[in-house]
């Protein structure tokens, strides 16, 4: 392990660096996205661990501009990407970018909050439960499944964490039912 920084070394983000940082972050997205049909989809020429073998064995003890940073990704990165915004992939949930979503990522992650509980974060909690009962209702669901309701839900990051919770929440429902003594004859099937 490397040394520990001092905390005089340690500053707070700094409002004029990271204006600068994140203009040639959206330059370099903006240009990506403009020229997103040239890349091809995926490499056929990948083998795993390429690039580990292109990266240092150890985090840079200092920072390095972001004009080389984005250097980096771009010649090391780019290339072994599944670029799934490219108009020629047609798997999964091709284009699923939005520059609204670009916005609300930024803000999300700009403002920092952690919303656990409403205590944690008052305004980002109430968000979610109003943008749930939003969902909710483009989909039709009765008013039960609304935090108005008496209901409500979670807004999760990917679909890894919504099945974790489903199966988080089917195993208490079951637990509930036969006992906690009877977890061991629980079983769940899934596939790759």
């Amino acid at each position: 392990m490397g040394p520990i920084l001092p905390l005089d070394t340690l500053q707070p983000l700094d409002p004029d660096t990271f204006a600068a940082d994140s203009s040639e972050v959206l330059d370099f997205l903006v240009g990506y996205y403009r020229n997103i049909d040239k890349y091809p989809v995926r490499a056929t020429d990948l083998e795993p661990g390429r690039l580990r073998k292109l990266l240092p064995e150890d985090a840079p003890e200092r920072g390095e501009p972001m004009e080389r940073i984005l250097e980096d990704v771009r010649r090391d990165v780019l290339p072994g990407l599944t670029h799934w915004q490219s108009p020629s992939f047609f798997a999964y949930f091709q284009a699923n970018a939005s520059s609204a979503g670009f916005a609300g990522e930024m803000l999300s992650v700009g403002l920092n909050v952690v919303p656990f509980v409403w205590v944690a974060s008052p305004a980002a909690a109430e968000m979610e439960s109003v943008v749930v009962d939003w969902m909710a209702r483009l989909l039709g669901l009765p008013d039960r499944f609304l935090f108005s309701g008496g209901g409500g839900g979670v807004l999760q990051g990917s679909t890894c964490e919504a099945v974790v919770c489903t199966l988080v929440a089917a195993r208490d429902r079951t637990l509930g039912r036969i006992g906690h003594e009877g977890i061991m004859r629980l079983v769940v099937y899934a596939s790759d």
